[in-house]
């Protein structure tokens, strides 16, 4: 559960300004998007060595 205490006076605007930035933080909406369809481990795997080569080839270029 998110709790965000409003200051007297503190603007309403600034408050959920705080509680977006808290829910965000808890990964939730990523988890669930995450969750909607199921990807096969071997499909994670590849997917995870195509992303660092392509960090690895983009450090390369830099140096």
């Amino acid at each position: 559960m998110i709790i965000v205490p409003v200051k007297e006076g503190e603007n309403i605007e600034r408050a959920l300004k705080k509680f977006k930035r808290k829910f965000e933080k808890t990964g939730v909406v990523k988890e669930l998007r995450r969750r909607q369809q199921f990807d096969k481990p071997s499909v994670l795997k590849r997917l995870q060595k195509e992303r660092s080569a392509y960090a690895r080839q983009m450090q390369r270029q830099e140096a």
